[in-house]
């Protein structure tokens, strides 16, 4: 069965006429009835019944016509859809980010997006660097919003906010609380939860690095992958743990009724970069056309 089987006896079954509907499928009344043979051969029934005066379908080809136009139109719509791709104006994208660039990168650029390809699919997860990562080589997603250039073969990268401050969290009762900030130095006689360094490599040995520039070698009473827990973590546990200071001001650490405080770490000041990745040898105008909006919106 072929499509232009389907579209000559769709053409058929609406003109109800050899001779006008040969006509309006630019071919000879030969080869649509030829056409209408093979087809009905390829199926094992009749489709139209034809008499000296007219045409007309049988049940079955009353059935298959409606059938036939759906699967015509599916098959134009996916034309529609390669061709609107292949010129970047739809298309889908899976897309990680974290915090920090969901308060500071993804909401101009979806906006820019959606204006420039209202049509274009946009999926969204919220993960920790080494997690994108990961999903970057095992092609599950299109683009990650990490922190660091990752080292990792195969994959372009883009700078866009750069020094983020990392302070230090602690719960109300917690000595720190009162200060505005504390020397790295301070970190020797402190309990830390930090998550695990396979979660984001790149602020995890910025924080150990901060530490070790210090003199200092954390001691890690317990480790915590999910930022929200750590908090709660903190708050009633006298332990330090670390967040970024965009996180640390959008969830109002040290503001009235919170139940952890952020206090700036100096001496040094850990800091972390944010990037855009994604990867260099697949070839996705949707991801073109994302990396362009950001471009647009972050410069």
């Amino acid at each position: 069965m072929e499509l232009r089987h389907l579209t000559s006896f769709i053409a058929l079954a609406e003109e109800l006429h050899f001779g006008r509907a040969a006509a309006r499928l630019h071919l000879s009344q030969p080869s649509l009835s030829a056409q209408l043979q093979k087809l009905e051969k390829s199926l094992g029934v009749n489709l139209v019944v034809r008499t000296s005066h007219d045409v007309q379908l049988t049940s079955s080809g009353v059935e298959f016509a409606k059938q036939a136009r759906i699967v015509v139109a599916q098959m134009d719509k996916a034309v529609d859809v390669a061709k609107s791709t292949a010129a970047g104006q739809v298309g889908s994208l899976n897309i990680a980010y974290n915090f920090l660039a969901s308060r500071h990168v993804l909401p101009a650029a979806l906006t820019r997006l959606h204006e420039r390809h209202p049509e274009m699919a946009v999926s969204l997860w919220e993960k920790r660097t080494g997690p994108q990562l990961s999903g970057l080589q095992d092609g599950s997603l299109d683009v990650a919003l990490v922190y660091g250039r990752p080292q990792v073969p195969g994959l372009r990268a883009r700078l866009l906010l750069s020094k983020v401050p990392i302070v230090a969290v602690v719960g109300r009762l917690h000595p720190w609380a009162g200060r505005s900030s504390v020397r790295c130095a301070e970190l020797a006689g402190e309990r830390c939860v930090l998550f695990a360094r396979e979660q984001c490599p790149p602020m995890y040995d910025v924080i150990v690095g901060a530490a070790a520039e210090a003199g200092v070698a954390l001691t890690i009473a317990q480790t915590a992958d999910d930022p929200s827990g750590t908090g709660h973590i903190v708050a009633v546990k006298p332990y330090v743990a670390f967040a970024s200071l965009s996180r640390a001001a959008a969830v109002g650490m040290g503001t009235a009724g919170a139940s952890s405080v952020a206090v700036k770490l100096v001496d040094p000041i850990p800091t972390v970069d944010l990037y855009m990745v994604w990867s260099a040898s697949t070839v996705n105008t949707a991801v073109d056309a994302f990396v362009g909006c950001v471009d647009d919106t972050t410069t």
